[in-house]
């Protein structure tokens, strides 16, 4: 059954894994899931005054895909994890609000893989490294202490690798499914007790359900562990991934979308817009107990990233604007990093004191260039160079947190971090790039909370944190979408706010309930002025808020019957008006105040009810999904109707002493409902819809053999 963490929702469960708190013999909270994002500490969720969720390994494979996040994430209260049906620009992901606004990959969350960050040091991130196939769990840290993170930190999503078993294992999947889906995939695990490992490889294409979204990614992920010594360990990590050729049929218009929602947008056919990308990366992490109380961990990372991506900018734009940087942008990316961090834990007056203070490094250098799209008369092919600059980025942060318990009833978390994130541009075409320019942002974020135990089965908590986001490389990449400004929007400020969050978790026997309500002011929020021909432009548009609750329950009913439930509201507005603006005060105020975040549902909701049957190996789950209508512009002129789905997922298990067998299928959108799965904020052509597919089916198989 699935465990809630902090601010989870309610419980229609399936067999998933959450995050609940504490030591379970204080506050009687049995089988309390431990995680360690919130504290980077190993602590039980329950006890910790944070929103914090954690989803096991089944629930992550049991009948999915294993391709998207957002096969699991829709399942984590707060969290908006929408398929956008187009690989060429990642899942559209964002925490209470913060990232909705990206036009693709991830702002504004802090994403890390065994430790890794898959955040930049200007805090843009991709989630299509990560391999779900040989993971253990997920965890998905929200509201304040997701500041101690760093620079982007609106919330946290950490992902672990598996332990191999003992002995060693070979693991085979093969999936099948709708529009010529294809996922093919084998994994090698074992311990023979000086080593452990996790090898992964897996290969998934599809043809996609719009018209030109053909897609192919190839994941290999590894993990080693040794022991150096009794109270050391080292663990290797190894990741890569690779999309050869991904097509982008891009946004629609409501016209477009009321005509035939498979359809590639304009431009995207004859243009051939695709993406291509290419990314390796290396981690080591190393951990000692060097004595009785101290522990030390020590993690470095190194990485390089390649993308080219073809856009639909008309060749008849390009010409008649010489300083428009291209229809091609060729993106070279080479970081590296690293974190050190000291653990202290011994009693201090009444109670045990645990304190963690650490250092943190992250180094970005990217080499932009710009390409027309074309050459004479053919379209789509890579074309005169227009742009040509060299970007650095890199933060240098240190950081101090303290866990106290002065009595048995009560909990005192707080800590501190500094955050240093400087950014320079050197353009080798000054006309079209732009002057040489630098920028540095600096913020001290504090943060604290307090766990109650007001009964062996009632934990209240409440936190406050100060969070901190920069502009990223693509904020800054465009003052206009002509070109006729070049260089870099250096003028953008962070975004800066203030995080309040309270909640109440309650559990006894087979049910558990969290609930949790917060409110997020941020000064200079990170907004859209323009979106066009693949080019966007952001401003500071002043003061927004969020309002909201998160409520999750899950619960064992009895008869193989479980169950959880899920529960999103949150009310996110701006709380000035604002004009038009790029890196200057804003003119007389085209939004209003009152005018909701474009790409944030006010209601999300979540059930799932799982019924499993032990003597056949069988499960099934049936899922509802809905969401409220969420806007698709700053001005909330244009939008995307709410919505409600089932699914339903099902499968056998066959063991032996040395074989595994599963099968099982799934249905999505039982009812072959037609709505729009995610929207492209302040797209300036309306060309803001993506839709998703009606009713699709999936059938995966799996084979694993164990060595004796």
């Amino acid at each position: 059954m699935r465990k809630l963490g902090a601010g989870g929702l309610l419980g229609l469960g399936l067999t998933m894994g959450w995050c609940w708190p504490a030591t379970a013999a204080e506050s009687g909270f049995e089988d309390s899931p431990i995680v360690v994002t919130a504290t980077r500490v190993a602590e039980a969720s329950a006890d910790i005054p944070a929103s914090i969720d954690r989803i096991d390994k089944h629930e992550l494979t049991f009948a999915q895909m294993q391709v998207n996040l957002s096969e699991s994430l829709m399942t984590v209260p707060g969290v908006s994890a929408q398929n956008r049906q187009n690989y060429a620009q990642d899942l559209q992901i964002s925490v209470r609000g913060f990232g909705a606004r990206s036009s693709f990959g991830v702002r504004g969350v802090r994403l890390y893989s065994d430790g890794i960050p898959g955040t930049m040091p200007d805090g843009q991130g991709q989630f299509s490294q990560f391999d779900i196939g040989s993971a253990d769990h997920i965890e998905v840290l929200r509201g304040p202490f997701s500041a101690l993170y760093g620079n982007s930190s609106g919330g946290v999503i950490a992902i672990f690798t598996e332990d191999g078993p003992p002995g060693d294992e070979v693991d085979g999947t093969a999936q099948y499914g709708a529009f010529n889906t294809q996922r093919y995939a084998l994994k090698a695990a074992g311990d023979d007790g000086t080593m452990n490992y996790v090898v992964d490889g897996a290969h998934f294409q599809t043809d996609g359900y719009r018209f030109h979204s053909d897609a192919e990614r190839n994941n290999f992920n590894a993990k080693v562990r040794f022991n150096p010594s009794d109270s050391s360990k080292l663990t290797l990590v190894a990741n890569a991934i690779q999309t050869p050729y991904t097509q982008d049929p891009l946004g629609l218009t409501k016209t477009q979308l009321a005509a035939n929602p498979e359809q590639a947008g304009i431009g995207a056919l004859p243009y051939d817009t695709r993406k291509d990308l290419d990314q390796e990366q290396l981690g080591a992490t190393f951990e000692d107990a060097w004595t009785a109380h101290d522990t030390l961990n020590a993690s470095s990372y190194v990485g390089h990233r390649a993308a080219t991506q073809f856009l639909a900018i008309p060749q008849a734009v390009e010409q008649r604007s010489p300083l428009y940087p291209g229809g091609v942008i060729v993106l070279d990316h080479t970081f590296w990093g690293m974190d050190a961090h000291a653990t202290d834990q011994r009693d201090f007056l009444s109670g045990p004191l645990q304190t963690t203070g650490g250092l943190s490094y992250d180094d970005l250098a990217e080499t932009r260039r710009g390409y027309l799209n074309f050459d004479g008369s053919q379209l789509g092919v890579e074309g005169a160079l227009r742009r040509d600059e060299a970007n650095t980025v890199y933060d240098f942060d240190q950081y101090l947190q303290a866990q106290w318990d002065p009595a048995a009833r009560w909990r005192l978390i707080a800590g501190v971090r500094h955050n240093f994130v400087e950014i320079i541009s050197h353009g080798h075409i000054p006309t079209v790039d732009g002057a040489d320019s630098a920028v540095r942002y600096s913020a001290v974020d504090p943060v604290g909370g307090v766990t109650f135990r007001a009964s062996p089965n009632v934990n209240l908590y409440g936190s406050y944190g100060k969070g901190f986001e920069t502009p990223t490389l693509n904020d800054l990449a465009y003052r206009s979408t002509t070109g006729l400004l070049p260089g870099m929007n250096l003028g953008l400020q962070p975004a800066r706010s203030d995080n309040y969050e309270v909640g109440i978790k309650a559990g006894s026997g087979p049910v558990r309930a969290n609930l949790a309500a917060f409110y997020i002011k941020t000064e200079d929020e990170l907004a859209v002025l323009a979106n066009t021909n693949g080019r966007t432009v952001n401003q500071n548009i002043g003061e927004t808020n969020r309002r909201g609750a998160e409520f999750a329950s899950d619960a064992t009913l009895g008869g193989g019957f479980s169950a959880h439930v899920a529960y999103t509201y949150i009310r996110a507005v701006v709380g000035q008006s604002y004009g038009t603006c790029v890196g200057a005060p804003c003119l007389p105020s085209t939004v209003l105040a009152g005018s909701y975040l474009p790409a944030v549902p006010m209601n999300s909701f979540y059930g799932g009810l799982t019924w499993g049957y032990a003597p056949w190996g069988f499960t099934v789950t049936a899922e509802t999904e809905a969401r409220s209508h969420i806007y698709a512009d700053d001005r909330n002129t244009a939008q995307a109707s709410g919505y409600w789905i089932e699914n339903l997922r099902m499968g056998f298990v066959q063991e032996t002493r040395r074989w595994r067998f599963s099968e099982s299928a799934r249905i999505d959108n039982l009812t072959d409902r037609f709505y729009v799965a995610s929207v492209i904020v302040n797209e300036s052509n309306a060309r803001y819809f993506e839709a998703a597919p009606g009713r699709t089916a999936y059938i995966m198989f799996n084979a694993a053999r164990r060595a004796d």
